[in-house]
Order: C-alpha cells, then structure tokens, then sequence
C-alpha cells in the first residue's frame, strides 16, 4: 500500500497537518510515540493559545486530538521513525519496529527533544532529582527546595507551575537579565517562593543517592556558590528531532532542517518539514500548528503535480 502522505511526530504541527490533510482526503499515516508532543509534556497552562485564555497543555492536546480522530482518512501508529529514504519517486519510511511505510510526500514534524545542560553529575542524576518534564514530576517535589535553571518564558511558567508544590524556588539564569516576557515577570513579583539568580553559570549538580546541591559560578564576581536543593528542573531550550531525515535535507548549526517558508518544502521534492524541526525563529505552539496547516496545504498542491 502506497500512502499519499505520511506524517511523522504529533505535537501541534503534527496533529494540525494530519486534520488538514484528512479534509483534503488524502490518504494519510501518521505515526509518533505518542500524541502530543511537548506540549503534554511540558505546557503546564497555556495563556495566548487563540480562543483560550487560559488552558493547560493537557487540556488543548486533548481537544486537538479530538478534532484528529474524526479524520477517516487518517490512520495512527504508534512507533519511533529510525529512517526515511526516498526511492525514485516514492519515499520509504523505517520504524522503531523495523516496518515500512511508503507514501508519496512526508511532512517531518518531529518537534524537538529538551536540550541537556551538560553540567558535571547531570547524566548521573537524570531520574534521581534532576527533571526535564515540570508537569510530569513535579509533584514529587512536594515541600522541598527546587532550581529551574533557565530565565526565558519555559523556566519561569515552570517555577510559577512549581509554587504548588515546591517551598522554594530559584530560578538560574546565565544572562545578566531573565529573558521571560514582561507577562512571566510580572507574574512572579509577588511570589515570594522564587527568586532568580543571574549571571548563574551552573557548573556541577551534587548528590548521594538523589540530588542535594547545585554549584554555580557567578560571572560577574567570579565566585562559585552552592544551593541546597532537592530538585533541578532544566529548561534551557531544546534541540530538534532530525537524525532520520540525514542526507534528504540540509541544516543549519543548530541541527534544524532548513525549509522553503512559502511551501515549507526541504530541498528533496515532496519532503516537507513544520513545526520546531525546522529553522524557524519563533517556537510557539499557534505557530507550528498553523506551519502543520501550511505544509499539509502544500503537500496536496505538490501531489497534484506529480499525478
């Protein structure tokens, strides 16, 4: 069986192709791990999706996915995607589970995977008190002292979402100033649980059998200081999902795969890429799911051509 498209990942853009794509009737398979993508995972409430002014991430995944599943034309498999080829004019897609797909376009939409702070004791104490998923473990910080280590809007929603369970909270930022929006800054003024740090440069992460501490260097005394912690939450930005597609695509330095912005199309014809995956600057979840809408759109003006 030869499909019109394959989509692979289901964060927003993902899920926003794949309902365009069924309104198109184009034969569709999509296939990610699972549905939603980071936006399950790590929007704890989302205040400037359109049409709500406040919604968890849970709860807007859901309603994407139901919109999803009405598509008839659209099947759902659950697997990793190690690799895709293309065969003359047909693309061949290879799963986790060793099994092939073959459709006639692809639209990559694999988002971006959270990007590790690399510091001394992180890989030792990933699981152990050290978490890249605030709404999946934060209540186990119940009554302890946390670190978010990143300034920008993901750190402080994360220590705002965290002043539910956590006594304590340091926000740890490497700039001279938190890169949040005025709206997240606001929002903590009179939280008396956080405090941020700048010019925090986090050098080691220290424990026994969990994590007990973090160092830092102070880049503006050049002195190193160490917070009693019980909990690192990490969020410095991530980095996009992309191996499969080597060789089909070009990226740029930061390993996003670099597009057409009209059509979303990658330099192999029929081979789209939308959402964070791509080198696009703004990383928002109303942005990739109007790029999901845009690639999908494209994808049935190109499967018109070559027919």
């Amino acid at each position: 069986m030869i499909y019109d498209l394959i989509i692979i990942g289901a964060g927003p853009a993902g899920i926003t192709a794949g309902i365009y794509a069924g309104r198109q009737r184009l034969k569709t398979l999509l296939i990610a791990k699972s549905l939603g993508g980071q936006m399950a995972k790590k929007a704890t409430e989302v205040c400037n999706y359109p049409g709500f002014k406040r919604i968890s991430g849970l709860e807007l995944i859901e309603k994407f996915e139901d919109h999803l599943k009405e598509q008839s034309e659209v099947e759902i498999k659950f697997a990793g995607v190690s690799k895709i080829r293309k065969e003359k004019e047909e693309f061949i897609v290879l799963t986790s589970e060793n099994e092939e797909f073959k459709s006639r376009s692809v639209i990559i939409a694999t988002g971006s995977d959270p990007r590790p702070l690399e510091a001394e004791g992180e890989k030792e104490f990933i699981g152990k008190g050290i978490s890249y998923c605030v709404t999946c473990d934060g209540p186990l910080f119940k009554d302890k002292t946390i670190a978010v280590v990143g300034g920008g809007d993901a750190g402080f929603e994360a220590a705002i979402f965290m002043t539910n369970y956590a006594k304590k909270i340091y926000i740890l930022e490497y700039g001279p100033i938190a890169k949040a929006d005025q709206w997240n800054q606001k929002e903590i003024e009179n939280l008396e649980k956080i405090e941020v740090i700048t010019s925090a440069s986090v050098k080691e992460v220290k424990g026994d059998k969990m994590v007990n501490g973090l160092v830092y260097e102070d880049l503006v005394s050049k002195e190193k200081k160490t917070l009693q912690v019980e909990g690192i939450f990490i969020e410095i930005g991530s980095q996009p999902a992309t191996s499969m597609a080597k060789g089909l695509v070009n990226f740029n330095k930061r390993d996003e795969i670099e597009v057409d912005f009209e059509t979303f199309q990658t330099k192999t014809p029929g081979l789209f890429a939308a959402g964070d995956v791509n080198h696009g600057f703004y990383k928002q979840i109303v942005t990739a799911a109007g790029e999901g809408c845009k690639a999908a759109l494209a994808v049935y003006d190109y499967l018109r051509k070559i027919k």
